[in-house]
């Protein structure tokens, strides 16, 4: 084929003075990850992405070992955020792995780490494929796929999903109950999460339960509607039931896929814990947390845990926190080594810059006379043997090159004429997409108000709201930064009637729940960030729906703040993106900062966006902007199915004999369950909490939150394994003793002598847990009670020698303390090895346990 001839070069330049393709990319965001990317460079950093993926298989094939984790590390810059994005691009259209990305900047209090990472999950598990199907739905059809004799596809249960839902009501069935009932899920799983996970199906409740699995609370009727409780925390703590939810959603995802979870931004941010703890070791203990019980847990493809940061934050991690096992947790599968980015080397710059500009070339229909034009080669390798860039500095020398010599056009003399210029090149370009990117668009609005700083502005806006003599002073950064994480882009500072204010301005055009509920939680924290109002810039059409808790804190910013929500439309904001764009390509149209801003104040004074911004607001919400409750109001504008067409429009009929086979026997003894529950009142929430006290891993009934939304099907549930609950909880559930340090205690005679021993292994309760000291034995003892036992696990502090204390939640107490993960409580470590195994004896049957219970394996 022949090769095309290169384009005019008149063409070629006019289309690169119009538009600086590298301009505002060299900054990758958090939400970068989830987008579909940037041009990539496959073999630039190809050893690490690589790495991710060899884990990823051993993993899967590694029938002993099914967690394992790794560390990037690498600078400000150097692509992190990049590589990220790579790996998930790679999976997105996978069934078999799930990826969670934890940016920690969003966990906000360092003590509410577990429950910021439930939230986390719930929201990666929300993101989308290029089907627009969400990893959500993609579990949820693995799930039914597995009582279905021919399988379906993801889209076509997400587009049947509702119709059948509602089609099956009308013959008396419940598709959720019938499917709760057939699916094999294991005892240690909550029936209501897995409920919940199979309403992410439907278009109409998804974000309900979405909102359930996240923590938060749901109505009343809402929840009866779905057949959950109102909360997925029940009556406990968040923060401390928060990381067993976690292990149960992931034992669900582990049956069917594996997992990768990401940590990035960990060594960022001002925030420590209560206990004096930086993001960087509180992440470290959450990691550890996560594969110790991970580890122990069924599942059988497999898990990853990736862990980004800077080399000092690694090495500081290592030294630090080398007790108890956290650091050896961090990097198990290239044996405690990180895995380095590296800088851009010359092959690997060429290769970058020439994939952005053939995406400008192409999206012209133009050919350049060199594929990397208007750079060459030379020039590309020279850079980078003098200064060894990051990515980000080589993005941001390429926004300052990517020109033509401006000698080689003669420009007007007057600056006026040389913008007009400017923008009539402008007006070629498609903004359309720009108002997708609410950095850039924040950018473009802090422009606009920088020209008008100074200026006296009054009058009414098109909406009616009004100006009376507004200056404009200054508009600066949002501090602190570490709070507010790039989400209100600016403040500005000025007067009204002589009277100052501070403004913030937040455009938000993300279209996630969690994602806006993020922005609108700082947007309304006033007394953080200085500010005395605040503006929401959204799109109209990009709603906020009534059950978000963004939209309570919208009602909470226009109706008490005296905020408000400012429509973004690109037609009252397109002159001020271009002339945007000139001031970021002054050089090449020899242009200084005070003509460009001249020139635009006489043009944006009168600009409805901007003075929209600075109106006193109405103190009203537009309704069209909200998306009704439609839970229970779509239900009657779903399409009809034909008389014919009953819920084999989901399963055939072969399928239908997979999952109704016997089920409406069963279903006929949930209702009548059900009636006789009403009748006797024979499960009271009183008696559900009984079965919900007993140890974590015995039958489902275990799992099941007492609330009083609880629906019937449900309680049937229950009550069909009342009797087995019961019989489990008098085998099982834990008595503690009136006096601990008198449990049942081996201050008998040790069966074997550990002097001088090195322990590889221990037994508890059949699961086998490998440490390679005597003080982990000690320390991963501890931590399994806490784990099973949270509500009790401080009777340990009752435990007492003759003289001294063995826990405290005061380390000066002790002689060598260990701090046990995810509690306040300190044990001591300064003992033998006998001593040891006496005292892990004498832990576990505090709890109930016997002494057999636990069983140490040595190297002889």
């Amino acid at each position: 084929m022949a090769k095309p001839s290169p384009s005019p070069l008149e063409q070629i330049n006019s289309a690169i003075k119009s538009q600086n393709i590298f301009k505002n990319i060299g900054v990758f965001r958090s939400d970068n990850v989830w987008g579909q990317g940037y041009p990539d460079v496959a073999s630039f950093n190809a050893h690490a992405s690589d790495a991710v993926f060899q884990a990823l298989e051993q993993v899967r094939q590694d029938h002993t070992h099914k967690v394992t984790s790794l560390v990037f590390t690498a600078t400000q810059g150097q692509g992190k955020t990049h590589l990220i994005n790579r790996i998930r691009r790679r999976l997105i259209n996978e069934n078999n792995t799930v990826f969670i990305y934890a940016h920690v900047l969003n966990f906000t209090d360092l003590d509410q780490v577990n429950f910021h990472f439930q939230q986390t999950v719930v929201d990666s598990l929300s993101r989308s494929n290029l089907e627009e199907i969400t990893q959500w739905q993609t579990l949820a059809s693995l799930m039914v796929n597995t009582v279905l004799a021919n399988t379906k596809s993801p889209k076509n249960l997400v587009n049947e999903f509702d119709r059948v839902y509602q089609k099956g009501l009308q013959k008396g069935n419940n598709l959720i109950d019938l499917l709760i009932q057939k699916l094999n899920i294991p005892n240690s799983i909550s029936p209501y999460i897995v409920r919940a996970v199979l309403w992410t199906l439907s278009i109409r409740a998804s974000s309900y339960a979405e909102k359930w699995l996240a923590g938060e609370i749901l109505e009343a009727s809402h929840a009866k509607y779905l057949g959950l409780p109102s909360s997925i925390h029940g009556n406990q703590d968040q923060e401390s039931s928060a990381l067993n939810i976690v292990k149960q959603i992931f034992n669900l995802i582990g049956q069917h896929s594996s997992i990768i979870i990401c940590f990035d931004e960990i060594d960022t941010g001002e925030n420590y814990s209560d206990e004096g703890l930086r993001a960087p070791q509180v992440v470290a203990i959450l990691v550890k947390s996560l594969y110790d019980t991970l580890e122990q847990s069924s599942l059988s493809k497999g898990v990853i845990i990736l862990t980004v940061m800077m080399p000092d934050t690694y090495r500081d991690l290592f030294n630090a926190m080398s007790d108890g096992g956290i650091s050896d947790r961090l990097c198990t599968f290239t044996q405690k080594k990180p895995i380095e980015l590296n800088f851009l080397d010359p092959k690997s710059m060429i290769e970058l810059v020439k994939l952005y500009v053939n995406h400008f070339y192409e999206k012209r229909q133009l050919v350049p006379p060199e594929p990397i034009y208007p750079f060459t080669t030379d020039q590309l390798k020279n850079y980078v043997k003098v200064n060894r860039p990051t990515m980000r500095e080589a993005l941001n020398w390429c926004a300052e090159n990517f020109k033509i010599d401006v000698q080689e056009e003669l420009l007007p003399e007057s600056p006026g004429e040389r913008i007009e210029l400017a923008l009539s090149r402008e007006s070629e370009i498609d903004l359309t997409e720009t108002l997708e990117d609410s950095q850039f668009i924040g950018s473009v609005l802090r422009f606009g108000f920088t020209a008008i700083i100074g200026q006296s502005l009054s009058g009414e806006t098109p909406t009616g709201d009004r100006l009376n003599n507004v200056i404009v002073q200054d508009v600066v950064d949002v501090f602190p930064k570490s709070k507010n994480n790039d989400w209100i882009n600016f403040k500005i500072v000025g007067t009204e009637q002589n009277k100052s204010f501070n403004l913030g301005v937040m455009v938000l055009q993300h279209t996630h729940g969690l994602s806006v509920c993020a922005g609108m939680n700082r947007l309304v924290d006033y007394a953080t960030f200085d500010l005395t109002r605040a503006c929401l810039v959204r799109s109209k059409s990009r709603k906020i729906k009534r059950h978000w808790d963004s939209y309570k804190l919208l009602r909470k910013l226009v109706k008490k703040q005296g905020g408000e929500w400012v429509d973004l439309n690109l037609e009252n904001i397109e002159l001020l993106v271009k002339l945007y764009i000139v001031s970021e390509q002054k050089d090449t149209y020899n242009l200084a900062d005070d003509q460009i801003l001249s020139y635009t104040q006489e043009r944006v004074l009168a600009n409805p966006l901007l003075l929209e911004i600075l109106s006193s607001p109405s103190g009203g919400i537009d309704e069209s902007m909200i998306e009704v409750d439609d839970l229970f109001n779509g239900a009657d504008s779903l399409p009809e199915v034909d008389e014919a067409e009953q819920i084999e429009s989901l399963f055939n009929d072969n399928d239908l004999a997979n999952v109704e086979n016997h089920s409406d026997h069963e279903l006929e003894v949930m209702i009548t369950a059900v009636d006789e529950t009403e009748e006797n009142d024979d499960i009271s929430g009183e008696t559900i909490t009984e079965l919900v006290d007993v140890t974590t891993d015995t039958t489902e009934a275990e799992q099941l939150t007492t609330d009083a939304s609880a629906t019937a099907s449900m309680k049937a549930l229950l009550s069909s394994q009342k009797k087995v609950a019961k019989k489990s909880s008098r085998s099982k559930a834990i008595k503690p003793q009136d006096d601990p340090s008198s449990a049942p205690s081996p201050q008998t005679k040790l069966t074997k002598d550990y002097t001088g021993k090195n322990i590889r292994a221990f037994l508890f309760n059949g699961n086998e847990y490998e440490v390679t000291t005597w003080r982990e034995l000690l320390i991963m003892t501890c931590t399994l009670m806490k784990l099973h036992h949270n509500k009790e696990f401080a009777q340990v502090l009752e435990i007492r020698g003759r003289k001294n204390a063995y826990f405290s939640k005061n380390p000066e107490d002790l002689k060598s303390s260990e701090k046990i993960s995810g509690s306040g409580i300190y044990v001591e470590t300064s003992l033998s090895a006998n001593q040891i195994v006496k005292f892990v004896h004498r832990i576990i049957t505090v709890f109930g346990y016997s002494e057999d219970s636990l069983d140490i394996k040595t190297h002889e």
